[in-house]
This record gives structure tokens, C-alpha cells and sequence, in this order.
């Protein structure tokens, strides 16, 4: 699900990016952030080269190492824009129990206007459970954060007790499972899947499940 907003913050990898003193060089670096993510989207982290990347930037691969270390470092670093990039969205707080799950929804509505981003996390999560992918650290922290989030969630919501949190931890996989699965379809035909309307009907059904008294349909 593209939304990192929800999920544990990447590791840090052992070394960071170079910070650019001048206006010219930070305007540089990010230029070759934003060719990276595009570039990494498109044809995933082991198909993309470092010369392919530094030639679309008019540098040299030296300088796109010299701002980033290495492609590891660069790929850590096209994830966390990502994540700063939703945090901005989803503001100061973190919204809980059902506003929790319709912020969801509304992130399935704003992925259909954002395919780059969409399609740089479809590609690089597959990518990642791989051996030895750089970024597999930093997706499978990423589903344990979203995972505890949306179960927390669906127990707020329902009003479930603790002893009911294996059947929402089951629960909030599926939703998980829903919207990554949707992405996929969506990038490959936009015009049959509304990632919203889907989203929406998965989490509807799953809080009429977990909490009947709560959200079942009236005579149902």
C-alpha cells in the first residue's frame, strides 16, 4: 500500500547523504532524487543503473556519488523522500480507530493521482523479498508498522477486546493485502479498477465482520 505515512520509518542506513552547502548543488542532488525514484520505478532497483540515472542528470556517476555514497544510500534515500512526502500529507497527528481506516480509503483515491509514486512502491516492494535487496529491511519494517496500526484501528473501531486482536491482526492483513493487490491491477488497466471504491467496500465489509452490532447492515 502506497502510503508511508502509516508505517515505521525506514532504518537508517550506516552512512547518509552528502548535505550541499549551495543553493546550486541542493537543487543538483534533488534533481537527481526525483530522476532516481522515476528510474527506479520504472525499471526497479537491479535493472537501474547508476550511469543510466547520472546520464539523465547531465553528471557523471561520480557526482551522483558524491551526493549519494552509493545506489543503496540513493535508494534509502528516494524511500524516505517518499515517506516525507506523505507525513506532510497526513499532518500533525495520526488520525485512530475509524478515522484511521477511511484515511485508507482516502489514500487508495489520492494513489489514482499520483502513478509514479504508486508504481515506484509496487515495483520496489516485489523487488525487495529477493536476497539481499537493500530495500527488504526497510519494506518489512514497513508492513510490521502498518500492520500493528491498522489492527490497533480495527479494535478502536469495533470495540474489540484484546482477546479478539488475532482476528483483527488477520484483518488488517487483508486490508493491506486489498490495496497493495489493487495498486497492481490499477497500474496495469486504470480505466477497470477504482482503488477507492474497492478499499472502501473491503474495510466496510471486514468492520461488518468484526463488529455486526456496530456496522452491520440493518436487518441483516
Amino acid at each position: 500500500m502506497s502510503d508511508q505515512s502509516v508505517g515505521r520509518p525506514a532504518r537508517r542506513a550506516k552512512a547518509e547523504p552528502r548535505t550541499p552547502r549551495s543553493p546550486q548543488a541542493q537543487r543538483r542532488q534533488q534533481d537527481i532524487l526525483a530522476i532516481a525514484m522515476d528510474t527506479f520505478a520504472a525499471r526497479g532497483y537491479n535493472n537501474a543503473s547508476l550511469a543510466e540515472i547520472a546520464e539523465r542528470a547531465g553528471v557523471t556517476q561520480a557526482g551522483v556519488l558524491h551526493y549519494f555514497r552509493s545506489k543503496a544510500l540513493l535508494l534509502t534515500s528516494v524511500l524516505e523522500l517518499r515517506d516525507r512526502t506523505d507525513i506532510e500529507q497526513l499532518g500533525a497527528e495520526r488520525p485512530r480507530g475509524l478515522a484511521f481506516l477511511r484515511h485508507l480509503v482516502d489514500t487508495a483515491r489520492r494513489n489514482a493521482e499520483r502513478e509514479g509514486i504508486v508504481r515506484l512502491y509496487a515495483v520496489l516492494s516485489a523487488e525487495s523479498v529477493t536476497d539481499d535487496h537493500p530495500a527488504q529491511p526497510y519494506f518489512r519494517d514497513r508492513y510490521t508498522g502498518l500492520r500493528a496500526f491498522v489492527t490497533d484501528a480495527l479494535i478502536e473501531a469495533c470495540g474489540l477486546p484484546e482477546t479478539d486482536r488475532a482476528r483483527a491482526h488477520d484483518a488488517a492483513n487483508a486490508i493491506i493485502a486489498v490495496m497493495d493487490g489493487l495498486q497492481v491491477q490499477w497500474l496495469l488497466d486504470p480505466g477497470s479498477v477504482d482503488m477507492a471504491a474497492s478499499t472502501d467496500l473491503a474495510v466496510t465489509s471486514l468492520l461488518a465482520t468484526l463488529a455486526p452490532d456496530r456496522f452491520g447492515r440493518p436487518g441483516a
